[in-house]
């Protein structure tokens, strides 16, 4: 796949595969192999609901990686948590529950200290396409400096845009930020709390309920969950500013990866960075109409920082970087090199998608 595939097509072609039902047989699938050998079944498992993004990615890459091998492989979807949940997603690919586990790895931040950087540094203004090709790259080059990954295989990885505060109340200034409870994921809350903002950790799907019973005054995430969970319902605002990424990593364990014949390794090899651009590419496209969605049927107010303002909230983050950068170099990790290459990728990235 070339990254410079318009967005329109793949919004299309997205549109009619979240349709699939979780474990189904796609439609248009060849029921055997074409060359008469046995059909792999692989086993998928997510959080998250079915027309989440990253689910949304699940069911591409199922349908992809059928076609590529003629039928040999098939690929059982458990979205929504119905086989593993956020909690123990990992640790159940280790343990043979499903071969491939897709989760935010900032809900486990002691596990992977290094992706995580990517997500947790501030100042990412850029999209879901560039932040993902950047992600999965990162992971590539640095991935020898990755101990945590030793025991799987990197199917793909990417991310969200950037999160945006999307409140019960509105937050036009700092001050409005004072005493909120803001859920975001894992590690990130360093930033909340830079903020003012009591940081509430929790995954994803639990905000729903959350948001209705009070538990929270908003979450920190990317926009397409106002239409996707239907948070628009209960968060009429969003602030105009961008905080941290979410980082998802799709693992195999590397004992059933060896089990794998080399050819069908090779077709997942070369799907792996597609993904990434993919699932940019496909969220980019699905928070516009989400945002559209929310401010038209919802009443979703989206608030523009005024630029004295977003200067007292860039004043406020400043230091965070460096205290994050050098808490992980203390750890013994490359945070610094991991950051400015970090930078590179991303302007590399950014330029080519303009």
């Amino acid at each position: 796949m070339k990254f410079s595939k318009r967005v329109g097509t793949l919004t299309a072609l997205i549109a009619a595969m979240a349709l699939v039902g979780c474990g189904d047989t796609q439609e248009g699938v060849a029921d055997e192999p074409s060359d008469g050998s046995q059909v792999i079944t692989l086993s998928y498992a997510f959080f998250a609901p079915a027309q989440s993004f990253p689910a949304i990615q699940m069911a591409h890459w199922a349908k992809e990686l059928n076609e590529r091998t003629g039928g040999r492989v098939e690929v059982d979807l458990f979205p929504g948590g119905s086989l593993l949940t956020a909690s123990n997603m990992y640790d159940g690919v280790l343990n043979g529950v499903a071969d491939i586990g897709l989760s935010a790895t900032s809900y486990e931040p002691g596990r992977f200290p290094l992706i995580n950087l990517a997500g947790s540094l501030t100042g990412q203004d850029v999209n879901s396409e560039v932040a993902s090709r950047m992600t999965y790259q990162l992971i590539q080059e640095f991935g020898d400096q990755m101990p945590e990954l030793n025991e799987f295989k990197v199917i793909t990885a990417f991310t969200s845009e950037p999160a945006y505060f999307q409140t019960i109340e509105p937050v036009r200034q700092l001050e409005d930020l004072d005493g909120l409870e803001i859920r975001i994921s894992g590690d990130n809350s360093r930033v909340l709390d830079a903020l003012g903002v009591t940081a509430v950790g929790m995954s994803q799907a639990d905000a729903g309920e959350a948001l209705q019973s009070g538990i929270i005054d908003g979450y920190a995430a990317s926009r397409e969950v106002l239409m996707d969970m239907q948070f628009a319902r209960m968060a009429k605002y969003v602030t105009d500013y961008p905080l941290t990424n979410t980082i998802f990593a799709a693992l195999m364990s590397r004992e059933k990866w060896e089990t794998l014949p080399v050819d069908i390794q090779a077709v997942i090899e070369d799907l792996a960075p597609e993904m990434a651009a993919f699932t940019g590419q496909y969220l980019d496209a699905h928070i516009q109409r989400a945002l559209e969605w929310a401010q038209q049927e919802e009443g979703v107010e989206v608030i523009a920082l005024s630029s004295d303002e977003a200067s007292r909230w860039d004043d406020r983050l400043a230091p965070v970087n460096e205290i994050i950068l050098s808490d992980a170099e203390q750890q013994g990790l490359p945070a610094y090199a991991f950051a400015a290459r970090m930078r590179e990728l991303m302007a590399e990235y950014r330029a080519g998608t303009e």
